[in-house]
């Protein structure tokens, strides 16, 4: 039998004990250990219908207990539990995106809630294969003599697709309890600690966020996603009172709470309890990180629990965090020498020039990180911009399939994601394929975006910049925004006065403003904007 340190299921079994973990939408609570013997029994209803070691397994739940029952089961048979996303308002395409994961995992078998599989849009996308209900899966042949390995893979995560179709994600039951390890240190999660979850539970922040729980021996509440988008406030209000004091969070939710909780209320939460608040997910901006703190001082927010993070679903999550308690920094740089130059050159916040970026930390337990150019010349100093790269034991092995793969020559994985060191922390600006050329002088859509995300007249602060092309073929930017006003004259007043803004900051002169109403923009399950997918639906 493989030991704790070696497989997904050992691991979760030997810290069963008396953690708990509570689904807030109809009050079911479930210890560990109940779990892990309830998925012994759903591995052997598995085992006896033909589910083998190494084969690929479809999970389609919502956040309930049924996915991680199941995720357990057939980690236990040394099969790989593949997560898939679930049909959400305004995603186009669901079934053929769904067909398409399918068919890139080589899944035959996929195992749904009762409530997924009445779902017409999910039945459309997995016909012809053999869907299963989690229910009855509860007796069968016997998994005690099973081996598993530490390399066999445990889990195929899909990337959320904001630049590009989701990809497969391989990860060994080696790299998952590496990244779980990392996570767990980072933060110092323990059995004191209470954990909030509402990502859901198939995308990779909630997924090994609630795992990392689990093993810390923290009691865990899930919510579901709908809970917190609909009602920040009473979410809010449900994670103060119970008390709990880890929570992460996409940089937009720190934005939903701060719009939600007006300022004459907010000190009747009482959020003095919250020890750690990530935040990652998607771009970290300042202005959020600095509006929240300043926001919730009198709930008992300590800017000490802001904790800006990075990472990646290739790296099982968790690349870089900062010191426990530092709080957020900020550095402040030259907005065109960034772009132009490649370089972060310190100014004054002040400056019309400055660019604020925040600080990311330092890696994470086991993992090296560097700076390389385009042509793959890693930085010696640091403030020099270019793509991240990293490596270590939570890293993946590749995606699925025999197509590109993302790594050096030398083994360090390609994140495409542009960044900076200075005093020891990574800074992201963007990502590589993002970046827009307008008449030979380059712009990161992030700057194009932030000077104009706080107008009153943004929906919550929903826009997006990509690069475009007049009805000349000649080259602009397209900025996109979301807002709710209706009145004709008022909208073109908007228009300008985003252009007006975007102008004064950037000096980009070529620049086309579309509004659209709420939820119009394309974004992944976590919330992050998909800029390739919002320029073909707006162009």
């Amino acid at each position: 039998m493989a030991s704790a340190e070696e497989t997904l299921h050992a691991a979760l079994d030997a810290a069963a004990g008396d953690t708990t973990l509570s689904f807030a939408g109809d009050g079911t609570e479930i210890r560990l250990d109940r779990l892990a013997e309830q998925s012994r029994a759903t591995a052997r209803a598995l085992a006896a219908i033909g589910v083998r070691a190494g084969d690929r397994v479809g999970l389609l739940f919502g956040s309930e207990p049924d996915f991680l029952r199941v995720l357990l089961a057939v980690s236990r048979l040394g099969a790989c539990a593949c997560p898939l996303p679930l049909p959400t308002t305004g995603r186009d395409g669901y079934p053929a995106r769904l067909r398409g994961i399918v068919e890139t995992a080589g899944i035959r078998d996929v195992l749904v809630s009762n409530r997924m599989r009445r779902s017409k849009t999910i039945a459309t996308a997995l016909h012809g294969l053999r869907v299963l209900s989690a229910d009855g899966l509860d007796s069968g042949g016997d998994t005690r003599d099973l081996e598993v390995s530490c390399d066999d893979l445990a889990i195929v995560q899909f990337t959320s697709g904001s630049t590009a179709r989701p990809k497969g994600v391989r990860l060994s039951h080696a790299n998952v309890l590496a990244g779980l390890r990392a996570i767990r240190s980072g933060v110092d999660l323990g059995p004191a600690d209470r954990v909030a979850m509402w990502l859901p539970l198939f995308h990779d922040m909630g997924l090994f966020g609630t795992l990392t729980a689990l093993l810390a021996g923290a009691h865990t509440t899930v919510w579901s996603p709908a809970s917190f988008v609909k009602d920040p406030a009473g979410w809010l209000r449900a994670f103060a009172d119970g008390r709990h004091t880890v929570c992460p969070l996409p940089n937009f939710g720190y934005d939903y709470l701060r719009q939600a909780v007006p300022a004459d209320e907010v000190a009747g939460y009482d959020m003095s309890r919250w020890r750690v608040a990530l935040n990652g997910a998607e771009p970290v901006a300042e202005d959020s990180v600095r509006s929240f703190v300043e926001h919730f001082a009198p709930a008992g927010f300590r800017p000490a629990a802001m904790f800006p993070v990075y990472g990646l679903a290739e790296a099982t999550l968790a690349v870089t965090f900062p010191p426990l308690g530092r709080g957020p920094r900020t550095d402040w740089v030259h907005r065109s020498r960034l772009t132009d130059e490649s370089l972060a050159v310190p100014v004054d916040s002040s400056s019309p020039a400055a660019r604020g970026v925040v600080a990311l930390g330092g890696p994470v337990d086991g993992i090296e990180l560097r700076i390389a150019d385009e042509h793959g010349v890693v930085a010696e100093r640091e403030r020099v911009v270019g793509e991240v790269q990293v490596r270590g034991p939570s890293v993946t092995p590749g995606y699925l399939g025999d197509g590109h793969q993302p790594f050096t020559a030398d083994g360090w994985l390609r994140t495409g994601d542009l960044g900076y060191l200075a005093g020891g922390d990574l800074h992201i600006t963007g990502r590589s394929k993002e970046m827009i050329i307008v008449r030979g002088a380059n712009y990161y859509p992030e700057d194009i975006e932030g000077a104009v995300r706080a107008d009153p007249g943004v929906h919550r602060r929903r826009c997006v910049a990509f690069a475009d092309h007049d009805a000349d073929g000649q080259e602009r930017v397209t900025l996109v925004a979301e807002t709710v006003t209706a009145d004709e004259d008022e909208r073109a007043g908007l228009a300008q006065r985003l252009r007006d803004k975007v102008v004064a900051v950037t000096g980009l002169d070529r620049l086309l403003v579309t509004l659209v109403g709420p939820h119009a923009i394309p974004r992944t399950s976590s919330g992050k904007v998909q800029r390739l997918a919002a320029r073909g639906r707006f162009t």
